[in-house]
């Protein structure tokens, strides 16, 4: 399965954290309704068994809605539910271990921050990257903040699609205009919504809008 550019342009990454009466898989429904493209199961604390459960009733719900569904870093769980694919970070798995395990028609996202982890990851079979976080987060602790001028950068020196990430909101996302990046991940401008629904066709309006301006 390749990756189309036109798949990455709302990238809903799941959290948990703002469940409250609702199901994630609720949440997923509201958001792949409002419009979002692609989504990534990203789960830190549940068990193997409860991921995998939670995996499979995702994975059935993006294929109703024709999208592409990857896992976040659990490449064993990627293969066994045979999932579209993985994202993984610098301190995950190395990408070509990961595309030997999946195979050649996988889609592997991985998460850069520099212009050399960039065309590593390209070179080492990668098939989009992750850039960020272009806007302070808190979604991820961890998380390092790229300029706007690199994420450009990394733009120009790679010929695989490159998603931005972190801290994007409805409100910030023109800014992001020229950097040649084909859409947005987002989790907390989706899933921290009341109406995800809403949020969803929001931002997928504003980020068509940024992408073509």
């Amino acid at each position: 399965m390749n990756c189309d550019k036109k798949d990455l342009l709302l990238y809903a990454v799941t959290d948990r954290s703002w469940i409250g009466d609702s199901t994630l898989y609720e949440q997923v429904e509201a958001a792949l309704k409002g419009g979002a493209t692609f989504i990534q199961l990203r789960e830190k604390q549940l068990d193997e068994k409860a991921f995998l459960e939670e995996a499979r009733e995702i994975q059935k719900l993006c294929k109703h809605y024709h999208v592409p569904f990857v896992i976040n870093d659990n490449v064993g769980i990627a293969k066994e539910i045979d999932a579209d694919g993985v994202h993984i970070g610098q301190s995950d798995m190395e990408t070509r271990e990961v595309r030997a395990k999946l195979g050649p028609d996988k889609i592997i996202g991985v998460s850069a921050q520099t212009v050399e982890q960039a065309k590593l990851a390209e070179a080492h079979g990668a098939d989009y990257l992750g850039v960020g976080a272009v806007f302070p987060t808190g979604s991820k602790a961890d998380a390092v903040e790229v300029d706007h001028q690199v994420l450009k950068d990394i733009c120009q020196a790679v010929s695989i699609p490159v998603i931005a990430i972190g801290g994007i909101t409805a409100e910030n996302v023109q800014t992001l205009s020229g950097s040649g990046i084909c859409g947005i991940a987002v989790i907390s401008a989706l899933f921290a919504r009341k109406d995800i629904e809403k949020a969803a066709k929001q931002l997928k309006e504003r980020t068509l809008k940024m992408v073509n301006s």
